[in-house]
């Protein structure tokens, strides 16, 4: 068993064209024994936002905290503190905060995906 503060781990820096002003955290992997997923962790920073992209597998993510939007089916929705999505696989999304305070997300996903 393992218990973590996602703030003791070490983060990775996305800021780029593709990924903007985001932290990412492993909070759970393979380094941990976790064969079948991974759990990580996304700030992403007013203004910042996920690659709008698509990948074969499905994956889950769920609002810790903040507001923001979801590009899905071609459309930003609001997603809030306590939403949870189900990406189905080969699914265009991305995901942005236009608002003052971090969107913290935690995003499942199977072995297969890359960690962060």
């Amino acid at each position: 068993m393992k218990f973590v503060k996602y703030r003791e781990i070490d983060a990775v820096k996305f800021d780029n064209d593709a990924a903007k002003k985001i932290t990412g955290r492993v909070l759970i992997g393979k380094d941990d024994g976790a064969d079948n997923f991974c759990m990580r962790l996304f700030e992403i920073s007013k203004n910042g936002h996920t690659p709008c992209h698509t990948h074969e597998w499905e994956h889950e993510i769920f609002v810790h905290s903040g507001n923001g939007e979801v590009l899905c089916n071609n459309e930003w929705k609001p997603v809030a503190k306590g939403s949870a999505l189900f990406i189905p696989g080969n699914e265009k999304h991305q995901i942005r905060n236009n608002n003052d305070e971090p969107l913290i997300i935690l995003c499942l996903v199977p072995s297969i995906a890359p960690e962060l």
